[in-house]
């Protein structure tokens, strides 16, 4: 039974240092990207008589290289960095804990990150995620049961907080 409550707004975007490092320098090569292709790559007016297909493709590379440094821009505004919690709540899964479960006799590990972050193959699993989500809160020692198209239970052996 949970007996932690475990807040996570909804429209927060948690980063780990890694995952913000990551986002900040594609934001710059992508900001310097823009600056060069705009100077550089313009169709002149010359050029666009009977090349209207180059002059519309340059602008749809321009106007995808804008969202995605807008969608960036809003992500660096509105991140949540992922910290460690104190040693006394370490007991407790949180975001950003790397947990040990086993499930059906077979050991695995998760690392509960940020949706952005999340990587199910790399073991990076978003906290937004069914399993993510009922880990939250619980500590060594609990069963939690995921309830998807079949009933999956986890029971934890091992928190860790390596940030």
């Amino acid at each position: 039974m949970l007996n932690y409550i475990v807040m996570i707004e909804e429209d927060k975007i948690y980063l780990t240092r890694e995952g913000l490092k990551k986002f900040e320098q594609e934001f710059a090569s992508l900001k310097q990207t823009k600056k060069l292709k705009a100077k550089e790559e313009r169709p002149t007016n010359a050029s666009l008589q009977g090349i209207d297909s180059e002059f519309s493709a340059f602008e749809e590379d321009l106007s995808l290289l804008e969202s995605r440094i807008e969608e960036l821009d809003t992500i660096l505004k509105n991140y949540t960095l992922i910290t460690l919690p104190t040693r006394t709540s370490r007991r407790v899964i949180f975001i950003g804990a790397t947990v040990i479960v086993e499930v059906q006799g077979q050991k695995d590990e998760f690392t509960i990150v940020g949706s952005l972050e999340a990587n199910p193959m790399l073991g990076r699993i978003s906290n937004k995620s069914p399993v993510g989500m009922s880990l939250l809160g619980h500590k060594v020692g609990d069963e939690v049961r995921v309830q998807s198209a079949i009933v999956t239970v986890y029971k934890i052996k091992k928190i860790i907080y390596k940030l």
